[in-house]
This record gives C-alpha cells, sequence and structure tokens, in this order.
C-alpha cells in the first residue's frame, strides 16, 4: 500500500492510496475520509498517449526530443510561447519554466479560471487565504453563492451537513433543492444581490459596528457607495422577490456565516468587483476573524510556499493571446483549441505558427494539430508535490510505478537544458522537499499549509494596516449584446474541463418550446455551433447551460479578459439560438 496526492483541477487535493494497481481513497485522511471522486476512480482507465508523433507518424522518443531540440535552437528569440494548462496540479509541473526563461520564451500571465475573484479579495484583504473546513463546520449559516458543491467540491458536503443553507444559483441545482432558500437569480447579477443585502443589513442595523471601527477601514464610503444603488432598481436587476432576499438575509442575523464563492461569480468583466462586494457585505457583518464565519473561495495555494521555479520572462495575458505571433509553441498540459475563449481565433493563431509542441497524457483538440505530440507521465510515474486551493492540506505525490510511456517535465526538463549546455537541475526530491517543507508541517501524519491559520484573519488582514478594505466603487460595462440567452459555464460531474467524459449538450427550460434531442443552432458575435438540446426546467428561461468542456462552446465565448486579474470572462456574451 503506497500513499499519494490525486493531481487534479479540484478543491479537494485528495489522498489516495494506490495498492494492486488501483487507486483508493484513504480512510484516515481528514478531508478525503475514503471517498474519491467519478474522475479519478475512472483516471486508470483513461486511454493515453503512448507514442511520440511528427506531422501525424509515431517516432520515438529519443528522435522526439532531438527534433524538439533542433526546433528550438533554430526559433528566434523571443518568439518562443509557454502556455501552460492545468491538467495536473503538481508543483513539479512548473520546472520546465527553468528551462524556457533561459531561452527567453515568452510565458502567459492570469487565468482561465478564477483571477478575477482572487484579484478582487486581495484588493480588500491583501492575501487570499481559504477558510478550513474545520470553520466551515461550526457555522450556524452556510451561503453557497455559484458554486454546485455535490459536483466540484464533494467533500465539502459532509461539513455543511444539517447547517441553515442558502444556495444562490441560477440553476436548481440538487443542493439548492435542499436549502432552507434557494436565491435563482438572473445571471450576472451577483454583485446587484451582494448590494441589495448590503442596504437591507444597514436598514436592518445588522452591522457588527465593534468589528468595522477595530478591522476596518473606509465604511463610510462603502456605506455612500450602496446607497448610491436604489432598492428597486437592485431588485429589478436580480430578478428576485422582496420576500426571498428578505427571508434569507434574517437567516444570516445573529448567526454565525460562511459563504462558499464558487468561480460562476465572477467570469464577467467585473468579476474583481463581484468577489470585493461578497467580501464588504461579510465584513460589514463581521463574519471575519471569527469562529465559524468567513468568505470561502479558491485560495492562493502557493501563497508563502517557495517557488524554485519562478521566472522573470516577459508575459502576456493568457485570455487575450494571439497564438499566431510566434514561430513555436509548446502547449504543455492544457488544451487551449477548446478551453480558451474564442476557440476559432486560437485555432487560426495556432495553425499560423510554424511549430506547434503538445505535451500531455491525453489526445484532444490541441494534440490532433500539434506538429509534434510528445506523451506524459501520469502522476504515479513521477516524483511531486501537491498544494490545495481549498483545504489546508499539502501531499507528497511520489513515484509509485515505472512506464516505458511518456518523460516527465522533470526528464524533459533536463534534456533540454542539458542540449544547450546550461547548468544541470537539483534531484526532483530536492525540488520536492524544498517546496513541502518551506511552510508545511506534519501533522498525524498529513501535511497541513502553515497559512491555514485555524481562524483565518483572526490577527488582522493582510493589507498595510492589517485592515479589510471597504470597495467604494465599481468598473462595470455590460457587453453590448443586450438580447438573447445568458451562459452558463458550469462543470459536469463526470470531468474536469475538458479532460475524461465530456457532456456535450445544450441545456435550457421546457418554457423556451424546445424539447429533448432538438437540434439547435447557437450563435454569437464570436462563432455558430450546433447543439443537441437537453430539457431541464432546473433553469431559468432566460439562461441556458453548457458544461466546460464540450465541444464547440468556445466557438461562442468572448476573447476578453477582466477589468482585474488577467481572467478569461466566459460568461459575458449573449446566446440566440434557432432550431434545426
Amino acid at each position: 500500500m503506497h500513499k499519494t496526492t490525486c493531481p487534479l483541477d479540484c478543491y479537494d487535493a485528495c489522498s489516495v492510496i494506490f495498492e494492486d494497481g488501483k487507486l483508493k481513497g484513504d480512510p484516515n485522511h481528514p478531508l478525503t475520509q475514503g471517498f474519491l471522486c467519478p474522475s479519478l476512480n475512472n483516471f486508470l482507465k483513461q486511454k493515453r498517449i503512448s507514442n511520440p508523433r511528427y506531422n501525424g507518424e509515431n517516432i520515438s522518443m529519443d528522435k522526439a526530443l532531438e527534433l524538439l531540440s533542433r526546433k528550438l535552437k533554430n526559433s528566434p528569440k523571443r518568439n518562443t510561447l509557454l502556455f501552460k494548462g492545468s491538467g495536473n496540479m503538481g508543483k513539479m509541473q512548473d520546472v520546465s519554466n527553468l528551462f524556457f526563461e533561459k531561452i527567453g520564451a515568452i510565458f502567459t500571465r492570469g487565468s482561465l479560471c478564477d483571477g478575477a475573484g482572487d484579484a478582487g479579495i486581495v484588493e480588500g484583504r491583501g492575501a487570499n487565504l481559504a477558510l478550513p473546513i474545520s470553520q466551515i463546520a461550526k457555522s450556524d449559516v452556510v451561503v453557497v453563492w455559484g458554486r454546485n458543491i455535490s459536483t466540484t467540491n464533494a467533500h465539502m458536503m459532509r461539513a455543511i451537513k444539517d447547517k441553515t443553507l442558502i444556495v444562490i444559483d441560477p440553476i436548481k441545482t440538487k443542493l439548492a433543492k435542499k436549502a432552507d432558500v434557494h436565491v435563482q437569480l438572473k445571471p450576472r447579477t451577483d454583485f446587484f444581490l451582494a448590494i441589495l443585502w448590503a442596504r437591507f443589513a444597514h436598514l436592518e442595523e445588522m452591522e457588527d459596528l465593534d468589528f468595522i471601527d477595530s478591522h476596518t477601514e473606509y465604511y463610510e464610503d462603502f456605506v455612500d457607495f450602496f446607497r448610491g444603488y436604489g432598492i428597486k432598481y437592485l431588485i429589478d436587476e436580480v430578478d428576485v422577490t422582496v420576500k426571498t432576499i428578505m427571508s434569507s438575509l434574517t437567516l444570516m442575523k445573529d448567526a454565525k456565516v460562511t459563504f462558499l464563492v464558487g468561480v460562476g461569480v465572477q467570469k464577467y468583466l467585473h468579476g474583481n468587483g463581484v468577489l470585493r462586494s461578497i467580501d464588504s457585505l461579510a465584513a460589514m457583518m463581521g463574519q471575519f476573524g471569527k469562529e465559524g464565519c468567513g468568505v470561502s473561495y479558491l485560495s492562493d495555494s502557493g501563497y508563502r510556499f517557495a517557488n524554485p521555479f519562478a521566472h522573470k520572462g516577459k508575459t502576456v495575458s493568457k485570455p487575450t493571446l494571439n497564438f499566431s505571433d510566434y514561430d513555436t509553441v509548446f502547449i504543455q498540459g492544457g488544451n487551449p483549441c477548446e478551453q480558451m475563449p474564442d476557440s476559432n481565433r486560437v485555432k487560426v493563431g495556432l495553425e499560423k505558427s510554424d511549430f506547434v509542441v503538445y505535451f500531455g497524457l491525453y489526445e484532444n483538440e490541441s494534440s490532433k494539430i500539434a506538429n509534434l505530440v510528445l506523451p506524459a507521465k501520469t502522476f504515479l510515474e513521477k516524483e511531486d508535490v501537491r498544494l490545495s486551493y481549498g483545504s489546508e492540506f499539502a501531499g507528497k505525490m511520489p513515484k509509485l510505478m515505472d512506464s516505458d510511456v511518456g518523460i516527465s517535465e522533470y526528464a524533459l526538463t533536463e534534456f533540454l537544458l542539458d542540449s544547450f549546455g546550461y547548468e544541470a537541475l537539483k534531484s526532483e526530491k530536492e525540488y520536492c522537499e524544498e517546496i513541502l517543507t518551506s511552510n508545511a508541517k506534519e501533522i498525524d501524519g498529513y501535511f497541513h499549509s502553515c497559512n491555514y491559520e485555524e481562524i483565518p484573519y483572526s490577527n488582522g488582514f493582510f493589507t498595510e494596516d492589517e485592515k479589510f478594505i471597504f470597495m467604494d466603487d465599481i468598473d462595470d460595462e455590460k457587453c453590448d449584446e443586450e438580447e438573447g440567452y445568458f451562459l452558463i459555464t458550469c462543470k459536469p460531474r463526470n470531468s474536469i474541463n475538458s479532460q475524461f467524459e465530456r457532456d456535450h449538450y445544450l441545456y435550457i427550460s421546457s418554457a423556451n418550446g424546445f424539447e429533448d434531442g432538438d437540434r439547435v443552432k447557437v450563435t454569437s458575435k464570436y462563432g455558430t455551433v450546433q447543439f443537441i438540446v437537453k430539457v431541464s426546467d432546473d433553469l431559468r428561461s432566460d439562461c441556458v447551460k453548457i458544461c466546460s468542456g464540450a465541444q464547440g462552446l468556445n466557438y461562442l465565448t468572448p476573447s476578453l479578459k477582466s477589468n482585474e486579474g488577467d481572467s478569461a470572462v466566459f460568461q459575458e456574451v449573449k446566446l440566440k439560438l434557432e432550431k434545426g
């Protein structure tokens, strides 16, 4: 029996047992408790790329590496792009930075996921620390805001059992159906809901004045800001009854409240402002720095950990980068052809590049157009460590099996550095130890991040004056399309982005006159795609749901970035539907 840690892009970062060729949940881990998600349960069943390939023909690994080295040496300086995805969240995936920095390659900055929300949190708190599950379990009321926990964060379900539950989501999820109150707001109006609640909380004198006086700055500016929005205007915007809004706010009065916020609320130009408004609402009610209180989002998992792979290379914004600007594009652990917004622009750009390399585990839309395909090692076949953006746990990922298939990020980087005559790397184990021991401690056999205070922010915030800074403005310029359906791009149960078993349907309410199996032409200003309809009356009638990873989805999404955080804004678009 051997222990390791799940590498997949998920809050939970589960502790895993590898025994008799099978993956099992670690029953003794405080979070995992023996349970794994469908993706990891089926991980070893997935067909992986087994051979390197050049222009469609299988070649040996030696020949592939020789070809890669020659191409990189001949590529003009600063005309090579390194594009990384999040197919594997292990920290050793970044070792390739050390080589690409030396040859003057261009790196990407920003995110296709959570960057806007993170930026908003940092503006108010100074640092984005996650809320330990032990604190969530001590709350009275849990507000699940744009986060489908049973799908994306299943191990959290135990912590919210028997809590007073408020769910805010345009979709009537399974969790929403069990909630004490479901606020089924109009998409893109989360900011307005936070401001509306702040207005009513102020009227009901729900502020924690002692907390505000001692631990915050600019509260009066926040009051002036939210009072600038008329109550009727806000109610009309969120499109929810006053009764629903007030009944949910009443549940929070004099209670210990945790807000569990997902990335869906910030997939817009003003995404940083959305998270900052939620934080400001929580702060005015004193829901920080106390037992059973706080706002939990995707935290900065690497905060205060050593990063031996940090680089100083030139960067371009990931959501809006133009692949055609580069002669050589090296894609590692990602699928930009399907996961980047405005896919048509992405594919055209890659096709104009002279040499595209895909380095990963599975065939996908990007591997199919690459000139050179390099198969990677699985997380069981190399040394790594994993940090978590959803809990206090960190974990080792030791090499547990050998395989003739693929090459690790470390071995590839080692080869390239040697090929170019650069200084050799430290050993994999040295790097892993350096990262893990820099900011984690072992307790009862499991590693805990030292960032995770038992009660986050109880000793102050991470701003200059150690006080929370309230918001007092927002840059909210909507997309210029007023007609059409709102798009919701959420995670399916059995896949993570474009990995594993994807969901390719378009979901829509029966109120719009569609039936199961209908073919529908979906159009935005960025492209047109056909989908098969699945009717779901769990959706509002003004929106459609297409899951992340669905083939063709991102032909419809905009090549824009958030106002802050260099984050993709997949939902900043309206869709038009036509049968046939």
